[in-house]
């Protein structure tokens, strides 16, 4: 509230200071009317300062008002000190506006420190305190402390951590790709039809040994000779009945035959198989038989050379090798379903291992094959581990929850009771107890202000040093500008919206000035304002960052769309910049990605918003502050712009030669690297004072009768007539509203040079008629001589434009020659000292010229005459 009034006052005091200081430079009151008030002033600057108070303390009871009626200046006896502290205001408008700078920035920066309590926590208390009367108050401290120690307790909310369940997922992708690997090289199972020869037969033939599959081939062929009467010789080598005995002791378990030596089955199936088909038909069972064994040694060596490689493998057993391919399918898929389902269930940390085996056990029992059930617990009990972790913002919601039942901590204070004794430290509670009855006292911290201030004051003296560095000339219009451009960001954060004016901010100040101060207030602005204003840093950085990249660009865009286009760069800057600083603090992970995200949409629908109102605020602050920018000067030199059609059509002549100096004055302003937009645009308009008379030029005459030979005859009319289209000029820019800068070319072009012509005549009736007496000054231009480069290389583009035409068979070298006479003959004459223009670069825009004149009268080839046919 404070803030507000103060800010309201200073308001109305500028305003009852800009309104005197109006009406009293009109009526010429400012410098005083005698010399003993200047001197006077110089004298006693003390009495100056007494005065602005007296003069500020007078209007203050008037609640800054204006009176309805002025005194007279007798009847007034304050005219005088106004004069006096408004011709100092005039002549320190500089210092003036630095020290509004400084409070206005302070004041909106620091607001803060205008409503800071006296009395502190932790201080003592000057006297002793007693309630008013009976209240209940919350004891803030105690309700705290009760919902934190609620919310700390809460149970956390765990949720499936989907990276890694990925991680899982594809281990045990890994390890079964190793087992389609080994069974691949194994070959398919079964590898005969098991009609002909049952499943455990061919389990048992592919791991036997090399005498075992001797002795079943040995068995069959003596089956053969029997069956075709012969007498099958007995086995009577010892080694080789030990070798079948021990076979038959080491068959595999899982073996589902009922006679003691498998083989004896074996060899009955194929010897049935025989008799079925034939003896061709069981050598290529023998055949198959003979390829499966030597693929199932070759996945053996294979899973040992697995087993070698990675220790952990779970194929231990060659179980797995024994499935078939449908109950290998059947596995994988039970496989993945358990695990699915387990994951999804989710595995807490310290969760028990048999617990966990129990588990895993009671979901493959449903899903997989019987014979596959160990390695299925083995695989997935070898990929598993915890998954579930804590969900930051359901946990932090449900403590939120848990801490809001909590009821407030309620004491009742008694009306006469002792609040806080004299001497005694200001504890939380006695802090809130004074709080509620308003015995605090609130004070302005000026100490903080000070500090700020000086702050302020640094960051504006690097911005005026960095003014200085580029030689920019400003007025204090611009300075003004700035200001306000600059207080607006704070202004809206000291108002409580995160969604400050950075991006407008940017894009204003780098169309206006340029990237270079653009870029340093924001800056600036980045680096004071986390001092005393509670933002975020990411809020901050993110806004700042859209500041910027619209302070490097705008200045070298064209057109309004090209603008249009900027603010949604901006505006996808912005809401990047906010979403990545974001995701690296790590708080666009989880449930909360949609807060996140939303807030980076707002973000940057902020920045398109403030680039939008850019935009619309441009055009007026660039007609209010009298400012030229690239697209500003682009419109001023549209040749459908009504002052430049009034020129082509009354002055067709000045018209031809304004486009040629135009194109001359560009060529040189590029090279040389001055502003190329601002010297096309002046050019155009630097002679449309010659519409006044348009026949007083001889470019308009058209070859007809010179109306200064035929009618006038009198060269100082002549010159007068010559001179007025400079001041003619300057009247019709300031009744088309053209900007200063585009101003300045008319009367700067012709500098103080003298209209050589005339003064050569007037010479000559001189010295034929004594009594005449010529006055150069009479045939001379006002000037001023050009103040910048850009109107300089229009003075000298305009000086070269009659000489240049007037060249018909020259060859380059002569132009060159004229040129340099020509510039040379405007550097000593003096035409050029202030416009910042070097001797070297003469020879220079000289040299350009020539090119450019030769682009425009270059040779062509001549044709034959040609003879009308009869």
């Amino acid at each position: 509230m404070k803030t507000q009034q103060l800010l309201q006052s200073l308001t109305q005091q500028l305003r009852q200071l800009r309104r005197w200081y109006k009406v009293l430079w009109r009526k010429g009151k400012l410098l005083g009317n005698s010399t003993s008030s200047k001197s006077s002033r110089r004298k006693n600057p003390l009495a100056v300062l007494k005065n602005i108070l007296l003069y500020l303390s007078t209007n203050s009871h008037t609640g800054g008002q204006r009176k309805p009626k002025q005194p007279s200046r007798s009847a007034n006896p304050n005219s005088g000190i106004n004069a006096i502290v408004f011709g100092w205001i005039h002549e320190q408008r500089s210092s003036v506006i630095l020290v509004f700078a400084v409070v206005s920035l302070t004041g909106v920066i620091g607001h803060k420190s205008y409503n800071q309590p006296q009395l502190k926590v932790g201080t003592f208390a000057p006297q002793t305190v007693i309630a008013p009367y009976t209240a209940s108050i919350e004891d803030h401290k105690e309700t705290t402390t009760q919902r934190k120690a609620v919310s700390q307790s809460s149970i956390p909310v765990l949720m499936v951590d989907g990276e890694i369940n990925e991680q899982i997922s594809q281990k045990l992708q890994r390890l079964l790709d190793d087992g389609n690997e080994i069974r691949a090289a194994a070959g398919p199972f079964p590898f005969f039809d098991t009609l002909a020869l049952s499943i455990s037969s061919q389990r048992y033939l592919r791991p036997c040994s090399h005498s075992e599959w001797q002795e079943m081939q040995v068995a069959l062929e003596n089956s053969r000779k029997q069956k075709l009467g012969f007498s099958l010789p007995k086995l009577k080598n010892q080694e080789s009945q030990e070798n079948f005995s021990q076979s038959a002791r080491t068959m595999p378990r899982y073996a589902n035959s009922t006679q003691n030596n498998p083989l004896t089955q074996i060899v009955a199936e194929l010897e049935a198989y025989r008799n079925t088909t034939s003896e061709q038909s069981l050598s290529s069972v023998i055949a198959q038989i003979s390829q499966a064994r030597k693929r199932y040694s070759q996945a053996i060596a294979k899973l040992i050379q697995l087993d070698t490689v990675s220790p952990e493998t779970v194929y231990e057993s060659t179980v797995f090798l024994d499935l078939s391919d449908e109950d290998w399918g059947k596995t994988k898929t039970g496989i993945h379903q358990s695990l699915e389902r387990i994951l999804t269930q989710g595995i807490s940390y310290g969760l028990p291992p048999n617990i966990l085996h129990d588990a895993v056990s009671l979901q493959v029992q449903m899903l997989v094959p019987s014979d596959a059930e160990p390695l299925a617990v083995k695989l997935l009990l070898a990929v598993l581990k915890p998954n579930l972790k804590q969900d930051e913002e359901q946990t932090k919601q449900r403590a939120q929850q848990a801490a809001a039942g909590v009821p407030a901590v309620i004491i009742k204070v008694r009306q006469g009771e002792i609040i806080v004794k004299k001497g005694e430290k200001i504890t939380f509670w006695n802090f809130a107890v004074l709080e509620h009855y308003h015995l605090i006292r609130r004070e302005v911290n000026w100490l903080g202000l000070l500090g700020l201030a000086a702050l302020i004051t640094s960051a504006i003296g690097i911005f005026v040093w960095v003014e200085r560095r580029i030689n920019c000339h400003w007025r204090q219009r611009d300075r003004l500008l700035v200001l306000l451009l600059t207080v607006s960001t704070p202004g809206l954060l000291a108002m409580g919206v995160p969604y400050t004016t950075w991006s407008a901010l940017g894009l204003l100040l780098g169309s206006f000035y340029g990237p270079t101060l653009s870029l340093t207030v924001v800056m600036l602005l980045l680096l004071i304002l986390p001092f005393s204003l509670e933002i975020g840093k990411i809020w901050l950085l993110a806004g700042a960052a859209g500041g910027i990249l619209s302070s490097c660009v705008a200045q070298r865009l064209r057109s309004r769309e090209e603008l249009a286009l900027l603010g949604v760069a901006i505006a996808l800057t912005q809401g990047g910049i906010y979403l990545l600083l974001k995701m690296l603090i790590g708080e666009a992970f989880g449930s909360a990605w949609y807060l996140v995200l939303q807030e980076a949409v707002f973000f940057a629908l902020s920045g398109l918003a403030w680039s939008i109102v850019a935009l619309g605020l441009s055009p007026y602050l660039e007609k209010l502050f009298d400012l030229v920018t690239p697209i500003r000067l682009a419109e001023l030199a549209n040749p459908n712009r009504a002052l430049l059609k009034r020129l082509a059509t009354e002055t067709p002549g000045t018209f031809q030669h304004t486009l040629f100096v135009a194109t001359l004055a560009e060529a040189a302003a590029k090279q040389l690297g001055c502003n190329v937009e601002l010297v096309r645009a002046g050019t155009l308009y630097h002679d449309i004072g010659k519409m006044h008379d348009p026949q007083g030029f001889i470019e308009n005459q058209m070859g007809g009768p010179n109306k200064h030979e035929t009618e006038i005859n009198d060269p100082w009319k002549s010159a007068a007539i010559i001179k007025k289209h400079v001041t003619e000029g300057l009247v019709m820019a300031r009744k088309h509203s053209l900007p200063k800068a585009i101003q300045a070319f008319i009367p700067e072009h012709q500098g103080t040079m003298a209209i050589a012509y005339f003064y050569h005549q007037a010479q000559q009736m001189a010295k034929e008629d004594p009594s005449l007496k010529v006055d150069k000054a009479d045939f001379s231009y006002d000037g001023p001589i050009p103040q910048s480069r850009e109107t300089g290389i229009v003075m000298l583009a305009d000086s070269c434009e009659a000489a240049l035409r007037s060249l018909k068979d020259a060859s380059s070298e002569q132009a060159l020659t004229m040129l340099n006479n020509i510039l040379r003959a405007r550097w000593q004459d003096g035409q050029l000292l202030d416009s910042g223009l070097t001797r070297d670069e003469m020879s220079k825009i000289a040299q350009i010229f020539v090119d450019v004149w030769q682009q425009f009268h270059h040779k062509r080839i001549a044709y034959p005459k040609l003879t009308a046919s009869k």
